[in-house]
């Protein structure tokens, strides 16, 4: 017979934090976000850490190279998608790792034989006025010269102008050579009254680019993550099929940290993947494994050789896999769970595996719960799909826009290898949903909005760092007439529109 839990599982809707104490010293300017991102052994620090506790999922419609960047600048970290080609991930991987801090890669670029008018369309394609000359139109190609909006007048020249006729070329041009330090690319601009400073090898090749504007926003984002070569740090994920060329791929293209792609990850499966990476990296290749939902599903994948555990099964907004399958727990119930064992573990054997609590993000407050449950950082989807740098379209629909979405279990991600149980190595039936998520602007902003709640409600709980919140934090399950209290009620909001007769 069946073995029978009795206790319902519950989300993180069911749960509020009761306030603590706040003394003089607790407000949100004080409080760390500091989480560790890899295992580490008691006494020592972790290889990888973040600023903020936040990491996006492995996603065709979340996590690409233009989030990537974003995210780490805000602190966290993002995990670039790995349903598609190894190449085409790996590319990902190369483009975001060479956004230096305050180095960007340039994305408007051009060839001498082209024409103003290609020169208009791609301003308007990519929003940016200044484009780099190469000789085969690339960010890498040899740099034969810059076009600005100073270069060219419309209403005085004809479109059909070669770019070579109005560039300014490179022997006019003011550069620096690659190795070139911010602040010195920054004095150069300066010193110079520049908008943007080409940096070049010593083969003339264009590397990266820096803009005057930039460096406000560079003071602007004091948390951003960043690797010992001043890059950002970027994550990739991988699943368990195909492992052994993708795995050496990724490294290859700089990723700092790989994340096993799954549905569900107590299974030998990931036992072998995880195996392969020891025996033929030892511990410098830092991955995370899961998902799972119990103490028994930790305890395995940490004996595996795990950096990372990650929990949750069927709660992600687009994920129908309790539905189709009958598999899953509630995702507060499964974390409360799988965090005990992770403390039992570091009290065992002096290794500490960070949790990473992956779906049943709804709301904001949420992500709190989560941390004082025991997470040390929260992996979302849906959140961060609404945001102009996530890699699907934005539409209009009856005058309001929306951000495409859709789970890797859908038929439009046909991610077969986050399912395949050894079968026909194609998407059986469905385990996710094709949908839509309202527009909700840039990651920055977001992120700032919700840093700023987290670090709010730690100081109702008197504490300024995750540590200390799952310390002194105090639960409490709420029934459903709590729920509907805990919003705007017997009250007709301004927002709501009120025929008056």
């Amino acid at each position: 017979m069946a073995k029978f839990i009795q206790e319902a599982s519950h989300t993180f809707n069911e749960y509020l934090l009761i306030p603590g104490h706040s003394d003089a010293n607790c407000i949100p300017a004080a409080v760390s976000l500091k989480t560790p991102l890899v295992k580490y052994k008691k006494g020592e620090e972790p290889a990888i850490s973040m600023n903020v506790p936040m990491v996006s999922a492995v996603m065709q419609s979340v996590s690409g190279a233009k989030l990537a960047v974003a995210l780490a600048k805000a602190g966290g970290v993002s995990f670039i998608y790995c349903s598609q080609p190894i190449e085409e991930e790996a590319n990902m991987v190369r483009s975001a790792k060479k956004s230096k801090a305050g180095f960007v890669v340039s994305d408007s670029n051009i060839t001498p034989d082209a024409t103003l008018a290609d020169i208009v369309a791609l301003k308007e394609l990519t929003g940016h006025s200044t484009v780099a000359v190469t000789d085969d139109g690339t960010a890498e190609g040899k740099l034969l010269g810059i076009v600005t909006s100073r270069d060219y007048r419309l209403s005085r020249m004809p479109l059909d102008l070669k770019v070579k006729e109005f560039m300014t070329p490179f022997d006019r041009l003011i550069y620096a050579e690659e190795g070139v330090s911010l602040k010195e690319a920054n004095d150069i601009i300066w010193d110079n009254k520049l908008n943007a400073l080409p940096v070049v090898s010593k083969d003339g090749n264009l590397v990266s680019m820096v803009f005057r504007k930039d460096y406000e926003e560079h003071k602007q984002n004091p948390d951003e993550l960043l690797d010992a070569s001043k890059r950002y740090v970027i994550g990739a994920g991988i699943n368990t099929h195909d492992f052994k060329e993708r795995v050496p791929a990724l490294i290859d293209a700089g990723a700092d940290v790989l994340c096993i792609d799954s549905s569900e990850g107590y299974s030998d499966w990931q036992k072998n993947t995880l195996k392969w990476i020891r025996d033929n990296y030892g511990d410098s290749v830092k991955v995370g494994a899961g998902n799972v939902v119990s103490a028994e599903g930790f305890r395995f994948l940490a004996d595996c050789g795990a950096d990372f555990v990650k929990v949750g099964i069927g709660g992600g907004s687009i994920c129908i896999t309790r539905e189709t399958k009958g598999i899953g727990r509630g995702q507060a119930t499964a974390l409360i769970e799988v965090c005990k064992e992770r403390d039992k573990y570091y009290k065992e054997t002096g290794i500490y595996i960070p949790v990473c609590s992956d779906g049943g993000i709804v709301y904001d407050h949420h992500i709190t719960l989560a941390l004082a449950m025991g997470a040390d950082f929260v992996m979302l989807g849906r959140y961060f799909a609404r945001f102009d740098e996530s890699p699907s379209g934005k539409i209009s629909i009856n005058g309001i826009y929306y951000k495409e979405y859709w789970g890797e279990g859908s038929a439009r991600a046909r991610n077969w290898q986050r399912y395949d149980l050894g079968g026909v190595k194609k998407l059986s039936f469905e385990e996710g949903v094709d949908s839509y998520v309202p527009y909700a602007g840039r990651l920055k902003d977001n992120v700032k909005t919700t840093v700023a709640k987290i670090k709010s409600t730690m100081c109702n709980c008197g504490a300024l760092t995750i540590p200390e919140l799952q310390k002194k934090a105090v639960i409490t399950l709420v029934s459903a007439t709590s729920i509907v209290e805990g919003g705007a009620h017997d009250v007709i909001t301004k927002n709501k529109q009120i025929e008056i007769k």
